[in-house]
């Protein structure tokens, strides 16, 4: 048997975001194109029946937002297979015939709708307003005229203006809902703005929109997002929320006879780490409901991998116009309920698994879906929602796990401060019975959680020879309201000291580990805690961090989220500096002495370079031996979809590292 290797981050695949009809599931399947160091996504479509599998959308790189017409003729996506790479509109026979390219935008389609008789699709996109003045007065351009093709300043005069992935946000943009008709090709706008907003829903009659914006548009300090109803007729829009002044919504589901509408989001009673709850809104009364209130449960996918690419989570889906089925991530681990309009609910679907996308097939009790686990990658199957017995269909990985060791996590409970209960898991290696050394590995967020799902990362790390300690401290998500409220205001207190319990509790299991050779890593929250655990215990032999935070202070002003989480989560800002750099890892760096590396990239805008520069600086002040790593044309989901080649730079700095001490 192989074993993972950093290098087998090439050879995975995962399939993603799963559409039936008739007896046929269509779905994305992703892979890494080495040759040209991008992610390669394609649509493929399995028969249930005859399990026969078809090629179809594959002329760009990225093929994705699969959706059926509704009068059952076309295949529609969204592709950069187009002369400028930018995204498309696209759609193919499904009787078969080559794909049409609808929209031909200069900046490209973000999202869409069809309407209800398939014969027109509602679309997102943009206009660079300096790009097309420059284009239009292209013609009259002499030589005298360079000078407008020189660098300019930029102006800022919003708080929110850069966003990681993105860079600084347009300033001088109009955003567009357009419509255009199948058999013409016929454009129609239907709303322009100058920010951006996101199509939801296209009502059946075409007489409404329902789109998400910010929940107070001319208050910029103002935090939240919901849902509204805009009129196209009077074009007016109202916000379906007004009876709940703060917090942040989100659409979910339209039910078939649009009488009620499911949101999912929360009041903001516990600010950033509120759960989101799934709330019911009824039309004709106009009345918000939370669906969900007496349950201590999280809505939603918030499990942490590295593996999974173009997954959506699964959103409430409607069986029929009473019942519904929901998503939540309790414990490590997506399970599956159905609900309905007066708040009953039923678990359906309970395993230790990472559920990643779904679709229920029209008329039936069967719902496909396509899932990871910590020793199977990624496969599509079928859960019968009657019986909750889960049947795979396809799995892209089948010979790959024939052919290589893939460790089985053991999961654990133990105590942590306050003798709470902490969930965690212990990769242990191959030669488990020998001593060996281990690694500490602790995730970002912190509102998202460890779990049952597959980690290239870690299996690669234990295929080395380390153990591997995930452990979800207090502060992560699953575990219900006051677990993940209890780090508001006190970060690097009694959660470290759960992960410094944790620790304790694996050693004790397992013998075998060498205590004197245990490591501690982490990235973005698990970057912020590294940098603290290392001014606060020599316990570890050595430390890897990564997209860390350093120093509340700036990470305020730097960071594309800075006041608002630094306001939220820490429930401080700038008019405390003093408590803002108690919390800080650089105000104990005086402590430090475990040697370390620090990892960043160069473009991450949620946690700014500058926060590993000063870490870097203080280190070297300080005598630690360190190292500072950066990584170009990255952001901050450098590990998780950044370019492949840095993303195989990164996990081999990280082995090599803890392999040199």
């Amino acid at each position: 048997m192989k074993k993972i290797t950093t290098e087998s981050l090439y050879e995975l695949k995962n399939v993603s975001q799963p559409v039936t009809w008739k007896d046929t599931i269509f779905y994305l399947e992703t892979q890494i194109d080495k040759p040209e160091n991008t992610y390669h996504t394609a649509i493929k479509s399995l028969d249930t029946k005859t399990k026969k599998r078809r090629d179809w959308g594959d002329n760009g790189s990225v093929n994705t937002a699969v959706e059926i017409s509704p009068n059952q003729k076309w295949l529609s996506f969204l592709s950069n297979g187009t002369k400028d790479k930018k995204m498309q509109l696209m759609i193919m026979p499904l009787d078969g015939g080559t794909s049409i390219q609808l929209t031909d935008e200069k900046e490209g389609v973000s999202n869409y709708h069809w309407t209800s008789n398939g014969s027109s699709i509602y679309y997102q996109t943009s206009t660079d307003l300096t790009v097309e003045e420059k284009l239009d007065d292209s013609s009259q351009k002499t030589a005298a005229d360079k000078a407008d093709t020189f660098p300019k300043a930029t102006t800022i005069t919003k708080l929110t203006y850069k966003l990681d992935g993105a860079g600084i946000l347009p300033a001088d943009r109009d955003y567009h809902i357009k419509k255009i008709d199948i058999a013409t090709k016929t454009l129609t706008t239907i709303m322009t703005r100058k920010d951006p907003v996101g199509l939801n829903y296209v009502s059946k009659d075409e007489s409404y929109l329902i789109y998400a914006d910010e929940l107070l548009p001319d208050d910029e300090w103002a935090y939240g997002q919901t849902v509204y109803w805009y009129d196209v007729s009077s074009k007016e829009s109202r916000s379906l929320t007004d009876s709940i002044s703060k917090g942040s919504f989100r659409f979910a589901a339209m039910s078939p006879e649009e009488d009620y509408l499911l949101l999912i989001g929360n009041d903001f009673e516990y600010a950033f780490v509120s759960q989101n709850k799934l709330y019911g809104y009824d039309i004709a009364s106009q009345k918000l409901t939370c669906l969900t209130a007496e349950h201590d449960i999280e809505l939603g996918d918030v499990l942490v991998g590295d593996f999974q690419q173009q997954v959506n989570g699964i959103d409430p889906i409607w069986l029929t116009n009473e019942e519904f089925v929901f998503s939540t991530t309790e414990h490590g681990k997506i399970k599956l309920y159905k609900g309905t309009r007066s708040g009953d609910i039923t678990v359906i679907f309970d395993q230790p698994l990472h559920l990643t996308d779904g679709a229920v097939f029209a008329g039936s009790n069967q719902f496909a879906v396509t899932y990871s686990s910590p020793t199977r990658p990624s496969l599509l199957g079928v859960i019968d929602l009657t019986t909750g017995e889960l049947n795979d269909l396809y799995n892209p990985n089948q010979a790959f796990e024939k052919e290589h060791t893939i460790t089985k996590p053991e999961m654990f409970w133990y105590k942590g401060a306050d003798d709470w209960d902490i969930q965690g898991w212990y990769l242990a290696p191959e030669d488990r019975t020998s001593s060996h050394p281990a690694v500490l590995y602790i995730h970002g967020g912190p509102q998202v959680s460890y779990g049952e799902t597959f980690f290239h990362e870690m299996q690669s790390l234990a295929a080395k020879g380390y153990g591997v300690i995930l452990l979800n401290p207090r502060g992560g998500n699953g575990y219900g309201q006051e677990f993940v409220a209890s780090i508001l205001g006190d970060y690097g207190n009694k959660d470290y000291q759960d992960l410094m319990l944790g620790t304790d509790a694996v050693l004790a299991a397992h013998p075998e580990i060498d205590a004197e050779s245990v490591y501690v890593a982490g990235g973005s929250y698990g970057g912020f805690m590294t940098n603290w655990i290392v001014g606060h215990t020599d316990r570890f032999k050595a430390a890897v961090t990564q997209r860390s935070i350093s120093n509340w202070i700036s990470f305020y002003g730097t960071s594309d989220v800075g006041p608002f989480f630094v306001q939220f989560q820490l429930q401080n800002d700038l008019s405390n500096v003093t408590k803002l750099w108690e919390m800080s890892p650089l105000a104990h760096a005086k402590h430090a002495k475990t040697p370390i590396l620090i990892l960043h990239s160069d473009d991450d805008l949620r946690c700014p370079k500058e926060q590993g520069e000063q870490f870097y600086i203080a280190m070297k002040r300080q005598g630690v031996e360190t190292q500072f790593m950066t990584f170009p044309k990255s952001s901050h989901g450098l590990s998780r979809n950044g370019l492949p080649n840095l993303r195989i730079d990164r996990l081999k700095a990280v082995s090599d590292w803890f392999e040199s001490h």
